[in-house]
Order: structure tokens, then C-alpha cells, then sequence
């Protein structure tokens, strides 16, 4: 059997956002298979597939963000203007200390960093396009609640999440976002399941055996966890406002060197 490569492997490998090796995967331009909603690349066709192409075919048909010079127009995406490795890295970090599950998204709420240290539940409701695309939608409700500072919220699932705002300069881009907790009443009733398994596309049995694979925490470590999460959007804030004036800076050296 091959070694099968993650998104985040070609990612590194072509030096491209995660979303465009995604859409390369789903138009076949990639080699690659799927394995439940993940996508898996064999190293071995990927190896064949690079030595047929060179970078710059890559580059030229692939990669959608504007050139160094066109940094006004590159302000408004988020990952255009992350570190995403090293945001990742930093983001695993985070849900490790603070016990619960965070993802940087964009004020949309379409994820832009994988989900660090996902519940069991989410794990499963994930799985399926249609409960994914709810999780998402509750992310986007909390990208739309006009509140400056974070309060725990419920999502699609019944269980609570609080988001923090990325600020790029004077623009709101994105939030950190922390959640999978359980709220006082966990677990809900077999009714209450019943319709979160309705709401989702989702087998209620199958919902039922992973109602419990979740995060709990009392009052005093939700208050810590509402603090912490505006911190954590300020921390990448500050590593996309910092790329973002040394893009700035290549484009002015770039133009002076016409």
C-alpha cells in the first residue's frame, strides 16, 4: 500500500491554501482518494503527478490569490493572509490547554484551520455533508451576533460556543471559535435527540451512543474560556496584520525595482 498524504502534507508540498488543494481533489486534478469526507493522497501517484508538471504549471492554473502587489485585494481573505502551518500548530496548542475545541473561520463560519482537538460528537455529526454544513451555518451565526464582547451561545448540536473576532487593520475577518460544551442540561432527552438527529441527517441511535464524547465545564471555567478566546483571535489577529504589512512592504520593493 502507497503512503497516503493529508491535505495538510500537499499543502506544504505545493505551497498553496488548503481550499484550493481541496478543489483541485474534487475536479480530479489531483491524485487522490476519499476516505469518509477526508481527502487522502497516494505519495507515490502524487510523486509521478509532480514530475509531470512543473511549478509553474502549478502555480499558473491552481493558485487563485492575486499577486504580492495587489495587497488591497488580498486583505479579504483570511487565509490568504495566514500562516495556515503555523496557525494550525499554534491553534492544536490552544485547544490543548484549554480543554475544548477551537477552529479559526472566516466571519462566514467556513472553517479555515482544521478543528483542533474535536469532541466525539462533532467527530461524528461531521461525518455527514449535510450536519457538517449546520455546524458550520451555527458558525455563522455567531459571525453575524452583533455583541463586541464573547458570551457562550448554543450551536445546531445543542452544545455552547463562544467566539473571538480577528481584526485585519480596521476590518472584522474571521473568528476563533471554542466549543463542543456541554451546557447544564447535557445530555437532552431521547425526544431532544430524536429531533437533533432530524435536524442533521444523522441516525439518532448513532447520535445517542456518542451524546456524552463531550466537554464539560463549570461557570468558572466557562468565564475563563470566554476571556481566553477573544485572546486567542487577538494572537492571530496580530500574526495577519503582521503578514500583512511585510507583504505590503515586498509589493513598494517589488515596484521599485520595475
Amino acid at each position: 500500500m502507497p503512503e497516503m498524504l493529508t491535505a495538510r502534507d500537499m499543502q506544504a508540498l505545493l505551497q498553496v491554501d488548503r481550499s484550493t488543494i481541496y478543489r483541485m481533489a474534487e475536479a480530479g486534478q489531483l491524485p487522490a482518494i476519499k476516505v469518509g469526507k477526508q481527502w487522502r493522497f497516494p505519495s507515490d501517484q502524487v510523486e509521478h503527478w509532480l514530475r509531470s508538471r512543473t511549478v509553474t504549471q502549478v502555480y499558473s492554473s491552481q493558485v487563485t490569490a492575486p499577486p504580492p502587489a495587489d495587497v488591497a485585494t488580498l486583505q479579504g481573505e483570511l487565509a490568504a493572509l495566514l500562516p495556515l502551518q503555523c496557525v494550525q500548530l499554534i491553534q492544536d496548542i490552544f485547544a490543548e490547554l484549554s480543554g475544548v475545541m477551537v477552529v479559526v473561520t472566516d466571519l462566514e463560519g467556513n472553517p479555515v484551520t482544521e478543528v483542533s482537538r474535536p469532541c466525539g460528537l462533532f467527530c461524528v455529526v461531521s461525518q455527514v455533508p449535510h450536519a457538517l454544513r449546520s455546524c458550520i451555518a451555527s458558525w455563522h451565526t455567531l459571525g453575524a451576533t452583533p455583541e463586541v464582547e464573547a458570551r457562550m451561545l448554543p450551536s445546531s448540536l445543542g452544545l455552547l460556543c463562544v467566539r473571538g473576532l480577528v481584526r485585519v487593520g480596521n476590518e472584522l475577518k474571521g473568528m476563533v471559535i471554542m466549543g463542543g460544551i456541554a451546557p447544564d442540561d447535557w445530555p437532552p432527552s431521547p425526544e431532544e435527540i430524536q429531533a437533533i438527529a432530524a435536524r442533521h441527517g444523522v441516525d439518532a441511535e448513532l447520535l445517542a451512543a456518542h451524546i456524552h464524547e463531550v466537554y464539560y465545564a463549570d461557570a468558572a471555567q466557562r468565564a475563563r474560556l470566554t476571556d481566553l478566546v477573544q485572546r486567542i483571535a487577538d494572537v492571530i489577529a496580530h500574526i495577519a496584520n503582521e503578514r500583512r504589512a511585510l507583504m505590503a512592504k515586498l509589493a513598494a520593493i517589488a515596484e521599485l525595482t520595475r
